[in-house]
C-alpha cells in the first residue's frame, strides 16, 4: 500500500527517533532530513541574517528532491520533517523574526510554491511538540556543536509558528499530535504502541476509501 507519513516538529523534539522506530516497525524506508550535509549550517547559527537564505534554500532543495523520490515510490515511506515545513515554519519564522529579509523571503516563497504545486501532502503527519525547556536539555545532549547557541525564545517563536502551521493544514491531511514533555521514546513502549496503533489505523481507513473508488 502507498502511504507517505511524516514526523514533524521542532528542533530536538525527537523526530529523528521516532522516524528510525516507525521505520522498524513498519519495515519501511526513511528518509532523514540532511542537516549535518548543510554546509551553510554552522554560518547560520554564528549569523542568521547573513546566512538564514543560503541554509534554508539547501533544506528546501533537499526536501524537495526526497519528496519526488516518496512520491513515485509505491509502499511506505516516512519523512523526517517535510518541505512545507521549511517554508511554513522555519523560513515564515525567520521572517517574522527579522531574520530574512523582504527580498530572499519573496524569493523563496517563489521557489518554494513552484516546487509544491507538483508534490501531495503527506497521508499522515505526527506532529511531535515540546516546551522549550525540554527541547534545549535534548540539543544539549546530543552534542551538536552548530546548535548549542540555539535558545529558548528562538525555540518558543518555532512552537508557535508550528501551532500556526498545524491549524492551517489539519482540513488537507490526517494530523497526529503527541506531546514529548514526559514521553520518553525508548521507555515508554505503551505510548509507542498507540502510535504505532494510531498509524495502523489511518492506513487502513485510507486503504478502505481506496477499494471503494
Amino acid at each position: 500500500m502507498k502511504f507517505f507519513l511524516s514526523i514533524a516538529g521542532n528542533i530536538g523534539v525527537g523526530k529523528t527517533t521516532l522516524a528510525h522506530l516507525c521505520a522498524d516497525y513498519f519495515r519501511c524506508s526513511v528518509y532523514l532530513e540532511k542537516f549535518i550535509e548543510n554546509p551553510y549550517l554552522s554560518d547560520f547559527y554564528e549569523n542568521m541574517e547573513r546566512w538564514s537564505f543560503h541554509s534554508q534554500l539547501f533544506f528546501l532543495a533537499q526536501n524537495f528532491k526526497a519528496h519526488l523520490e516518496i512520491d513515485q515510490f509505491q509502499g511506505m515511506c516516512i519523512k523526517d520533517r517535510t518541505i512545507y515545513e521549511d517554508s511554513e515554519v522555519f523560513a515564515t519564522n525567520l521572517f517574522k523574526q527579522g531574520l530574512m529579509n523582504q527580498r530572499d523571503f519573496a524569493c523563496y516563497q517563489d521557489i518554494y510554491q513552484t516546487m509544491i504545486s507538483a508534490l501531495k501532502y503527506p497521508d499522515l503527519i505526527i506532529y511531535l511538540k515540546a516546551s522549550p525547556s525540554v527541547l534545549i536539555r535534548r540539543i544539549q545532549k546530543r552534542e551538536r556543536t552548530f546548535e548549542q547557541k540555539i535558545n529558548e525564545k528562538y525555540l518558543q517563536q518555532i512552537n508557535l509558528t508550528y501551532h500556526e502551521w498545524i491549524k492551517k493544514v489539519s482540513d488537507k491531511t490526517n494530523i497526529l499530535t503527541v506531546d514529548t514533555d514526559h514521553f520518553n521514546i525508548f521507555k515508554d513502549h505503551d505510548k509507542l504502541e498507540q502510535i504505532y496503533e494510531s498509524i495502523e489505523k489511518v492506513m487502513k481507513r485510507l486503504n478502505a476509501g481506496s477499494q471503494i473508488e
